[in-house]
This record gives C-alpha cells, sequence and structure tokens, in this order.
C-alpha cells in the first residue's frame, strides 16, 4: 500500500490526545481503579434500557429527522418550561445532537470566523479551545480564581475587544465542580448586552447540583436567552456517556446557523434511544433525583477521605471532586496522577492540563459518580498515600 507523503499543515499542531483518553488507558494498563474520565460503573436504568430495546424491536432502527423526533424536541421543551419558566419552539429552536460535545462543536462553528476572538475561563474543558482554533478562532483566556475558582468579571471585561465574537461558560463546571451565582449571570448579561458577543453556556451538568444550590441558567435571562447556545447531555443525566446523546438549544437565527453545519456533521442521532428518552423524560422522578443520588456518593467518598492527607472542599455540583495534595508532595500534577495511577493504582485527572499555561495548583479531579465498592476501594489507597 503507498501512502500519502506530501506536505500537511496542521490545523491543530499544539494539540495531542485527549487526556481523558490517556488517563484511562493508563488505567487500563496498570489495572487501575478509573476515577478520571467521567463515566458511571453502575448501569443505566433497566427501565430505558428496556424501552431502547423495545424500538429497536418494533423498528425505529432507520434515520430519524434531522432536527431530532417530534416527540423527543416537545418532551425537552416541556421539561425546560416547567424547569425555566422559558418556551422554546420545538420546531425552530432545538437540535437534537450526538452528544454535547458535538453541539459544542457545532455551535463554535456555526459562528465563528477566522480572526474571531472567543472568552474561555481556564481551568477550561479541554474541547472548547480546539473547536474555536480549528475554524480560525483565537481562544482569549480568563483565570478562575483560585481556590473557590471565581468568575473575575473585571478580568473578562478587559479580555472584550471589537473581535470579541463568543464567551464559553460552564456551569456546573467540569473540572473544578463548582456552579455559578445569580450574580455571575447577571454580570453576564451586562457584559454581553448591546454587543455582537454570542453566548455558548454549557449546562451538561444542569441536575447534578448539591446543598440545595439551584441551577442558574442563561435561560432565566430573557436578554441572554436571545444570544446563547445552551448544551446539555442526555448520557450525564442517565447515566449512558456512551449513547452520546445530547442536545442545544438557541434562539432561531442561531439554530438555522447551527442546523446548516449539523447536517453535514452527524445529520441525525441514533434513533430508538431518541424514542426511548423521550418516554422516559415523562417522569420527572428519572432526572430530579440525580444531584440527590450523586451527593450521598460524594459524601460517601468524602467522609472516607476526611483523615487522609488530601485537603478539599465539598464539589457544589457535577460529579468531580477536588483534592489538594501540597501536604503530600511538590510533584507537578501531571507527574503526580501518572504515578498515583502506576503505583498506588488510583487514576485521576490533573486539573494543570486544563489551563493554557498549565497553571498547577497541586490538585487532581476524581469522578464520584462510582459504586460504594469502588469509592471504598479507592479512599482506603488514596488514605495510605
Amino acid at each position: 500500500m503507498t501512502h500519502y507523503t506530501g506536505p500537511i499543515k496542521p490545523k491543530l499542531p499544539h494539540v495531542g490526545t485527549t487526556i481523558f483518553a490517556v488517563m484511562s488507558q493508563l488505567a487500563h494498563d496498570h489495572q487501575a481503579l478509573n476515577l478520571s474520565q467521567g463515566f458511571p460503573d453502575f448501569p443505566v436504568s433497566e427501565e430505558l434500557i428496556g424501552l431502547v430495546n423495545a424500538y429497536m424491536k418494533e423498528g425505529y432502527n432507520q434515520y430519524a429527522p434531522m432536527l431530532g423526533i417530534p416527540a423527543l424536541r416537545e418532551a425537552i421543551c416541556a421539561k425546560i418550561e416547567d424547569l425555566y419558566g422559558r418556551v422554546y419552539h420545538p420546531e425552530k429552536e432545538i437540535n437534537i445532537t450526538a452528544g454535547a460535545t458535538q453541539a459544542i462543536y457545532t455551535a463554535v462553528a456555526a459562528v465563528i470566523h477566522p480572526g474571531d476572538e472567543v472568552i474561555l475561563l481556564a481551568p477550561a474543558y479541554d474541547s472548547y479551545a480546539p473547536a474555536v482554533e480549528v475554524h480560525g478562532g483565537i481562544p482569549v483566556y480568563s483565570h478562575l480564581k483560585a481556590p473557590d475558582y471565581s468568575i473575575d468579571w473585571e478580568e473578562v471585561q478587559a479580555r472584550l475587544t471589537p473581535r470579541t465574537r463568543m464567551i464559553v461558560i460552564n456551569t456546573p463546571h467540569n473540572p473544578t465542580g463548582t456552579v455559578l451565582a445569580e450574580t455571575d449571570l447577571q454580570r453576564l448579561d451586562e457584559v454581553t448586552r448591546d454587543t455582537d458577543i454570542i453566548v455558548l453556556s454549557d449546562e451538561v451538568y444542569e441536575h447534578i447540583m448539591f446543598d440545595g444550590q439551584v441551577h442558574q441558567t442563561v435561560m432565566r435571562y430573557p436578554s441572554l436567552v436571545e444570544r446563547s447556545f445552551v448544551t446539555f447531555s442526555f448520557g450525564k443525566i442517565f447515566h449512558g456517556t456512551g449513547w452520546k446523546m445530547g442536545y442545544c438549544l438557541g434562539p432561531e437565527n442561531l439554530m438555522a446557523e447551527f442546523r446548516s453545519v449539523h447536517q453535514f456533521l452527524v445529520y441525525c442521532c441514533n434513533t430508538p434511544i431518541q424514542y426511548a428518552i423521550a418516554d422516559f423524560l415523562k417522569g420527572p422522578s428519572h432526572y430530579l433525583g440525580i444531584g440527590q443520588m450523586l451527593q450521598a456518593k460524594r459524601d460517601f467518598f468524602l467522609d472516607l477521605l476526611k483523615d487522609s492527607r488530601f485537603t478539599f472542599e465539598p464539589s457544589s455540583g457535577t460529579y468531580f471532586q477536588l483534592l489538594d495534595y501540597s501536604r503530600i508532595t511538590d510533584e507537578k500534577d501531571t507527574e503526580f496522577a501518572v504515578r498515583l495511577t502506576e503505583e498506588h493504582k488510583v487514576a485521576s485527572i490533573p486539573v494543570s492540563v486544563f489551563y493554557p499555561d498549565l497553571v498547577d495548583h497541586k490538585v487532581l479531579r476524581f469522578c464520584f459518580a462510582k459504586r460504594e465498592e469502588t469509592l471504598q476501594k479507592a479512599a482506603a489507597i488514596l488514605c495510605k498515600i
């Protein structure tokens, strides 16, 4: 076989393999407990799997409509109105996607042109910047203020230029487990009002909030709604990350651009799973109890770690917990994460990789969406370090 040997100019020359793939492979190679990549090790609802199976057997196995099946779009719109009081049009303002990452990529691809600047809040989920860069956009970073990882809105304001086209926010926040307050959304509203700036709001962990907190969303603000893409994940709330099912909401003019890209990127998404989720959403208890269940896991995990040398502030949302290891070693977080996996058999994610300048606060991210048995084994190891 002959291979192309001509010149190739990489579009993402500085991007390697995602840290999630690296650490999960390392966990596999060393037979370590994998608390790195964010996926549950407990099963998907048998009822939901039964619905998928039933629709497959009934023959719902061909292409779905490009927008997503009507029943699912209508169910989502009803859920959004019930939770947030925001009315979206099921035909014009919503699209089912192959996971939230595809929704995020598509939103960026639809509106970012070469030279456009996009404000990212670091530490930032690792798919944001590559999506911007591959379309010629320029990531402009504002660092969250450690240790509480709050937004420095004065710094954000200072980063805005006439070329700023988009601001990306994420709440609850991956990797830090923090959540935005009502005042944050008010400030976002202030800095974007009377501008051409588009907001991309990543809200995939909307139902995973702890300690009685209420999810703050751009959908509560009319002037933000008219300029915002909002992305969500069914994999996160129904524990089926491998199904890659999500959706994007936005005003009609933005969604028209979104669909112009979406139709050629994936065209449509898994048909029987869409029908199954449409039925499953009719029971609000299927998603409204997720935060309580995962808070119990967070509390269980942290109680096991209370006598360890790690320090922490309990996560406010998501299913991730940051652990500060500065009392244990001065190693870089990337080095300690590898050693923890290879020598102690517990895999985590070093938080510095979510910064463009690899800021190292000596913290690792652990996923606690695991069975109690898994958390007990991991905590027993961590307490001996």
